[in-house]
């Protein structure tokens, strides 16, 4: 098969590699569609893998081709979804079911082959099936869909409270869709790029509840449209000392604080931010990843209800569409920043009728 293999930082090649063998508990997948994600940037061409060859990407769907057990043949043929976590189930946190702390994980793109590639073996566990009205695209965003309800849940802001999303990346700007689905009126969005405040405004976010930081104080603004009172709740999806100390300023007398952005480097307190946490009595709080039980109270069947009801559109926030030789071009595009962009997806594969089989164990 093709696959973009990692053999080092700053080694990525697009090579024949060898199609996978599921074993018992897994199947094979055929992929569709596969999303780069703002940490694959780092990951390729800065810091490494886990190990290397590794085949990244982690955002992607596609159809069950093979099985690797009579146990999981049902699943031969059906359109899927991918959780990327893979527990131990053994620890605590697997005990309780909260499987995104699993304290031992595997992951698909990170730390074992994931989805830049024609085919991944998946742990059947790992699979969601999709509605006939979700698309192999859409379903390739159902990991940061999911990412972006579970900080939502994790905040749970009342309906009467000011919520604020800095840094309107994928997880940014999938947060305030969500918000906005589930009823937040007074949502308050800051960004810095042209595309940000487009896409804010085509889901519905009036422009007077933009603030573009490039030409705005972001602090007064809020402190303006919050007529002094500060944010109940304030999402911050950027990662860096600038923005936490802006939401920890931004805060409301007893509000929260919910770090969702991956640091973008050490992330030291002030004083004065320290001083704002005591003296407001604010929590704050991160959050990582989603729940994936199988539960229909989870984020990712949460995120599947809303996509296949109609009731969120995250496909237009894809910037870019690229056919799978291409996929070097979105890279670097996102690690370059050329040009704007939000979600880039590659189309790996046709959705035809996919040939199915049994791998037989």
């Amino acid at each position: 098969m093709k696959a973009y293999v990692l053999h080092g930082i700053d080694d990525l090649r697009y090579e024949e590699a060898a199609k996978p063998v599921p074993e018992s508990s897994e199947v094979l997948v055929r992929v569709m569609a596969a999303g780069i994600c703002g940490s694959d940037i780092p990951r390729i061409f800065e810091t490494g893998a886990h190990r290397h060859p590794l085949i990244p990407g982690h955002e992607f769907s596609g159809v069950v081709e093979a099985v690797g057990s009579k146990h999981n043949k049902e699943w031969l043929g059906k359109r899927v979804g991918v959780f990327p976590l893979i527990p131990c189930y053994e620890c605590a946190p697997c005990v309780e079911k909260q499987y995104e702390m699993c304290r031992q994980y595997s992951y698909l793109g990170s730390r074992r082959g994931g989805g830049f590639a024609e085919y991944v073996a998946v742990p059947s566990w790992n699979l969601i099936e999709l509605p006939e009205n979700v698309s192999f695209e859409e379903a390739a965003m159902l990991e940061p869909m999911a990412v972006a309800v579970h900080a939502m849940r994790s905040a749970a802001p009342k309906m009467t409270d000011t919520v604020a999303v800095c840094g309107l990346g994928t997880i940014g700007l999938l947060t305030a869709m969500f918000l906005k689905d589930a009823g937040i009126e007074n949502l308050l969005l800051i960004g810095n790029k042209d595309l940000q405040k487009e896409m804010a405004l085509q889901m519905g976010i009036d422009a007077e509840h933009f603030c573009d930081i490039r030409t705005q104080d972001a602090k007064a603004w809020i402190t303006e449209k919050t007529r002094g009172n500060g944010t109940n709740v304030f999402f911050e999806c950027v990662g860096r000392n600038e923005t936490i100390s802006m939401g920890l300023a931004c805060a409301a007398p007893g509000g929260t604080v919910l770090l969702v952005g991956n640091p973008a480097s050490d992330v030291r307190l002030s004083r004065e931010d320290y001083w704002q946490i005591l003296r407001r009595q604010l929590t704050v709080r991160g959050t990582w990843n989603s729940s994936f039980t199988h539960e229909e109270s989870d984020d990712w069947h949460y995120a599947l209800g809303r996509l296949s009801a109609r009731q969120i559109n995250p496909v237009t926030f894809i910037s870019h569409r690229l056919p799978f030789d291409r996929l070097e071009r979105g890279l670097a595009i996102m690690r370059d920043k050329t040009e704007d962009f939000c979600k880039i997806m590659i189309r790996i594969a046709n959705a035809g009728r996919a040939v199915l089989g049994n791998a037989g164990r």
